[in-house]
């Protein structure tokens, strides 16, 4: 009984810290081969940029990446919004 909770609560863990999984490294590869086929970095820097939080970021990355015709997996989704978090917006998990 107790392993069957124990790994309950792993998945829980697991499934609730998704974004602290996501790969850096692989998100700023799929960024850079397609993101900035339209934009620069500089649009994650402006004052005008109406990205306000990090549910707002995913939004965005997915629309882009609908809008590009990528099919990305959820985990790339992932992975490119922690790259553009961690290195422009920083916005809180």
């Amino acid at each position: 009984m107790k392993a069957v909770s124990l790994y309950a609560c792993a998945a829980t863990l697991l499934t609730a810290t998704g974004a602290a999984l996501a790969d850096i490294d692989a998100g700023k590869a799929l960024h850079d081969d397609n993101c900035v086929k339209c934009h620069d970095s500089k649009i994650y820097t402006r004052k005008d940029h109406f990205v306000k939080d990090l549910a707002g970021l995913r939004k965005q990355v997915s629309r882009c990446e609908l809008s590009l015709g990528l099919q990305w997996f959820d985990e790339d989704v992932d992975n490119v919004v922690e790259y553009i978090n961690a290195n422009y917006y920083k916005f809180e998990k």
